[in-house]
């Protein structure tokens, strides 16, 4: 075959491509979390990555986000087809941006097959169509988890959520992280009672979850020029800056209740929030694993109550390492009812990435095997092949090498993809129902009979 000096066949940009060591480092928490998220009896779904256009833009969902349409493309012989091919209307096909949305289809497909409050876990992959740059892709997968009711749904599945955040995280032993927590009621009823006028306070929650990318000036210099006067743009950053253990902040929030005029869309977020904190409590959430932070916004509109950012400490500038909240209107929009939802994301991809490059997480090894079974002669294969299989019926990952090498090689090798052990069988250690057992990492090499070989190399490993 000739190579082609004109064929590119790099990745696209913005489309991440594993090698095996990340790959497996993706597995482990894959794992993790959906450990975590089935001791709380979520159930895996899995949406279709293409959705129809107008399911996507529902309602302006869309947001900012960049969608990639599906088109057809014909081969030479089958032209003629274009205009049968081509799609527009409902019919009209794109890539899945996020998976909220297609949550809200989901359900309403399987409305009557399904128990409520359905909850729900996925870890598919979505795609937008922004820059791609370090640490930012087109595709990559969610981590999502939603708990979705008709008409009514506890706020003690809010307070579940920084329970599971929690869990994930020491699993993984990523290091200290602050969950932090709002309700957007407390920030839109202290925007009308400052006398913000209804039309005005999205804008102004869009502009205050900026806070901490763009700085408090550049907050205060948007705020005036969407016509917040001087006077209330200060008593927002006064109000945004309110800081203290978490009884403190409730404490300073419930004086505040007391002072403000039309405060009962004010006095209802504080309410909620006193109710999920003390159900993080009742978890046993530790204290140091969250706090309440009132310039956590979520600048989606979508969110109506509980708001969650995940920080980890240190290493502020990765950005929020999982976020979420609730939303009322959001999964009932197919449907004309109401049913709220709660729910919180991973960006697993972006994660990965960011905690990579950080020194925080390290690659795995390359393979899964933990034992190789070296070849020393081909007429002994048959034994080797047994042997294998002895050790995988005990539990042992195991790679057995077909290709006959040196010695030397085949340690080489094994050696290269992080597999500890190897197993050296020959003409006398077969007749004797032996084999010599060779640990990489410490350089020893002892006799092993076959029998005991699977329960030595597990006692090693533990």
């Amino acid at each position: 075959m000739v190579k082609s000096d004109k064929l590119n066949f790099s990745t696209p940009s913005g489309f991440p491509e594993f090698l095996p060591s990340e790959k497996r480092l993706e597995v482990y928490l894959l794992d993790t979390i959906r450990r975590v998220f089935e001791s709380y009896g979520f159930t895996p779904i899995e949406t279709p990555a293409v959705e129809r256009l107008e399911v996507l833009q529902a309602k302006g969902n869309q947001g900012d986000n960049i969608i990639y349409g599906i088109d057809p493309i014909l081969p030479p012989n089958r032209q003629s087809e274009k205009d049968k091919a081509g799609e527009t209307g409902s019919e009209a096909r794109a890539l899945k941006f996020d998976q909220t949305v297609p949550l809200a289809a989901y359900i309403a497909r399987h409305l009557n097959e399904l128990t409520f409050p359905f909850a729900r876990y996925q870890m598919d992959v979505v795609f937008r169509g922004e820059r791609a740059k370090d640490g930012r892709f087109r595709q990559f997968r969610q981590c999502d988890i939603d708990v979705v009711a008709r008409r009514e749904l506890s706020l003690l599945y809010d307070a579940q959520m920084p329970a599971i955040i929690t869990e994930i995280f020491e699993a993984v032993n990523i290091g200290d992280f602050l969950i932090r927590i709002n309700n957007r009621k407390i920030l839109t009823g202290f925007f009308t009672s400052v006398g913000v006028a209804e039309d005005q306070i999205k804008t102004c929650i869009g502009i205050i979850d900026n806070l901490e990318k763009i700085g408090e000036a550049k907050v205060k210099q948007q705020l005036e020029k969407e016509g917040i006067s001087t006077e209330k743009t200060q008593k927002i950053i006064d109000f945004i800056k309110i800081d203290g253990t978490v009884n403190e902040v409730l404490n300073k929030l419930n004086h505040l209740a007391e002072n403000f005029p039309e405060a009962e869309q004010f006095i209802l977020g504080v309410t909620e929030l006193e109710t999920v904190i003390t159900g993080v409590r009742n978890l046993g959430v530790s204290e140091k694993r969250f706090c309440i932070d009132l310039s956590i916004a979520r600048g989606l509109n979508y969110y109506t109550g509980t708001v969650y950012e995940t920080s980890l400490l240190g290493h502020e500038a990765l950005g929020s390492i999982c976020s979420g909240g609730r939303y009322e209107e959001l999964v009932g929009m197919f449907l004309g009812e109401k049913m709220p939802g709660v729910g919180i994301s991973i960006g697993l991809t972006r994660l990965i990435s960011r905690l990579l490059k950080a020194g925080i997480l390290s690659t795995l090894s390359a393979t899964p095997a933990q034992v190789m079974v070296v070849n020393m002669q081909e007429d002994l294969m048959p034994i080797y092949l047994q042997v294998s299989q002895q050790l995988r019926k005990a539990g042992l990952n195991v790679v057995t090498n077909f290709d006959k090498k040196g010695l030397g090689k085949q340690f080489q090798l094994a050696d290269k993809q992080g597999i500890q052990f190897c197993v050296i069988i020959g003409s006398e250690e077969a007749a004797a129902q032996k084999s010599s057992l060779k640990d990489l990492q410490s350089g020893e090499q002892t006799e092993v009979s076959l029998e005991n070989l699977a329960e030595e190399i597990k006692q090693r490993l533990a």
